[in-house]
């Protein structure tokens, strides 16, 4: 993703979102800037048709809605942050790929985990992506999955372990 995609993101946001979870072309820009590695969009003959934001992280470590990324110096996971497609580009596979690209670049940096935050009913989209729901959170935990609009849940997998070095990108 570069800064020029932001404003097709902003479009394709408030296709697949309500309006209480959307986030400003500021908070994307800032949240591109966090780890401009770990964003990715897929294109089309028609332009920017999805996105995938994502950051290092640590298993466990949640962040409250709104709140600025949080890059782990010491990351085991990559935190999926929001998955996008546009409406017109739904069922074509263009989500699917993204999350391909983003795990095939956590196992070969040496994570170990993927995990994310659930919203709008899409649990099951995730499980069948090999996403589990995380029991047992901490209160804490709990407090910051609440900041979310509507049901919210902690989603993880384990990563295919690879050889590699994870450095930091923050």
């Amino acid at each position: 993703m570069q800064v020029t995609d932001i404003p097709a993101v902003l479009v394709i946001q408030a296709q697949a979102y309500v309006d209480e979870i959307l986030e400003s072309a500021e908070v994307i820009a800032a949240r591109l800037h966090s780890a401009p590695q770990t964003a990715w969009v897929a294109e089309t003959d028609a332009g920017v048709q999805a996105y995938l934001v994502t950051y290092p992280s640590r298993l466990g470590a949640l962040t409250a809605w709104g709140e600025n990324f949080q890059c782990a110096q010491d990351a085991d996971c990559l935190y999926l942050h929001d998955l996008a497609v546009a409406g017109a580009a739904g069922g074509g596979g263009l989500g699917r790929a993204l999350i391909v690209a983003a795990t095939q670049y956590a196992e070969e940096s040496g994570y170990r985990f993927s995990s994310l935050i659930s919203v709008q009913g899409s649990v099951g989209f995730w499980q069948r992506r090999g996403y589990g729901v995380v029991e047992n959170l901490s209160q804490a935990q709990q407090r910051l999955l609440a900041t979310y609009t509507g049901p919210a849940y902690y989603m993880s997998k384990t990563l295919a372990v690879r050889e590699a070095v994870v450095e930091s990108i923050c």
